[in-house]
């Protein structure tokens, strides 16, 4: 009886562990999608696995990736000193980390500032109100500078509003290239000719269409936004239509006659049949599309002068102060960061909506 309850308890135990397994693995694609593939052998540990094993696992996800950030992190301070230029000598890691900490200090001083000015604004307007001069009340908006982080927001809207742009044009046009072989030779001399433009060359044309269209200009999108965007749109439209034009004339040729034999319409075929087999390589111009655009966007807004971290740059270029090359660093690894969680905030994605997808 003893033997029985023991083989029994055994059983349950790995079955137990089965699922705790199967959901670690269910789990490690979101993991990796988010850049946390390392958690996946330290849950796998836990869970009672070979610790050899995942302590490989681990190396090459973690600690190999930490050694090569240490090792960076090692020559830029021994090497930056070196290095004079005419703003002084290019700061190390913690000049620059010092100078992220005053810019977070700024922007909190600034928000101070600003709560401070509706208070009054507000006092000034229950005064006027109690002592019956309703028309002497005022509404007027705080004309603060922007800090860095409102410099960081503006940036990522810009970005946004012109790859949602070019995803609304770049999607239909690769459906209709990739269905079609005469829109296709229609439409390629175009992309093989504009593709390869520089947001410098598209900037000016941009800021002159723009500035005769857009008269009654929305506070919400300034015209210097709009610019930035429109030029980002231009710049990465094509990667997304290339890889959806490709993608629809990569899918089973059966799905269409299928469709055809069905009598769908062009929408329910588009819809059920072409875009699903269609998005990984969506997704994957997508990803592209986005990166392209985060870079696209730094050299848009110097010139535009739209206040976002292009402008930061530049602003901080012309200043010349001491401080300017350390908050220039700042900015560049906030770029860097920025672009790298964009990219995984699409690749999530492209795993939530995709059976398969690579990285």
């Amino acid at each position: 009886m003893s033997i029985v309850s023991d083989v029994s308890g055994r059983s349950r135990s790995d079955q137990r562990r089965q699922k705790l397994f199967a959901a670690i693995n269910r789990a490690s694609a979101w993991l990796s999608a988010l850049g946390l593939g390392w958690l996946t052998p330290l849950l796998k540990i836990a869970a009672g696995d070979d610790p050899r094993e995942q302590l490989g696992e681990l190396r090459d996800s973690l600690v190999f990736p930490l050694m090569g950030i240490v090792l960076f992190l090692t020559a830029w301070a021994m090497l930056a000193p070196q290095v004079q230029t005419s703003l002084g000598a290019i700061p190390g890691p913690a000049q620059v980390w010092e100078q992220a900490g005053a810019l977070w200090q700024d922007h909190v001083a600034e928000r101070e500032k600003e709560a401070s000015f509706y208070a009054r604004q507000d006092e000034r307007n229950a005064e006027a109100v109690a002592e019956g001069r309703p028309e002497d009340v005022k509404l007027r908006a705080y004309t603060g500078k922007p800090t860095f982080l409102d410099q960081i927001l503006t940036s990522l809207k810009t970005v946004g509003l012109g790859f949602l742009i070019a995803t609304a044009v770049a999607v239909p046009l690769g459906i209709a290239s990739g269905l079609s072989r005469p829109f296709n030779g229609a439409l390629n001399p175009l992309v093989q000719l504009f593709k390869p433009v520089s947001p410098l060359a598209w900037l000016p044309i941009v800021t002159m269409i723009v500035s005769a269209v857009y008269v009654d200009v929305n506070e919400a999108f300034p015209k210097a936004l709009v610019i930035s965007a429109v030029t980002v749109t231009l710049c990465s439209l094509w990667p997304t239509l290339i890889n959806t034009a490709l993608g629809v004339a990569s899918i089973d040729k059966d799905l269409v006659n299928v469709g055809k034999v069905l009598q769908l319409s062009t929408l329910t075929t588009i819809s059920k049949l072409v875009l699903p087999s269609a998005l990984p390589l969506i997704f994957t111009g997508l990803r592209l599309s986005l990166g392209v655009g985060w870079m696209v966007l730094i050299a848009a807004e110097m010139l535009a002068q739209n206040p976002g971290l292009g402008k930061f740059v530049w602003d901080e270029f012309q200043n010349g102060s001491s401080n300017s090359l350390a908050r220039i660093m700042v900015a560049v690894l906030t770029i860097g960061t920025i672009g790298f969680m964009l990219d995984r905030v699409m690749f999530t994605l492209q795993t939530a909506f995709t059976f398969s997808s690579n990285r």
